[in-house]
């Protein structure tokens, strides 16, 4: 009997990984599939937020030192 998907374990290194992979959009098919079964769902669904948030913010931190210094 399998593991409902929002009930898996979270490995967080592993769900940050895949988040990342997949902001680049290079992802191997299989590598793809490994993850739809091991990853918790609502994780991915969080990490993914949370690293959109940062890397805004980054931009937006970049562009008000390249703005500032000019």
């Amino acid at each position: 009997m399998s593991v409902p998907a929002h009930r898996r374990p979270v490995s967080w290194l592993e769900t940050v990984r895949a988040v990342l992979w997949s902001f680049l959009g290079l992802r191997r098919r299989a590598d793809f599939e490994r993850d739809v079964q091991r990853l918790n769902p609502i994780a991915v669904m969080a990490t993914a937020v949370v690293l959109t948030v940062l890397f805004v913010v980054l931009l937006m931190l970049i562009v008000h030192w390249v703005v500032a210094s000019s």
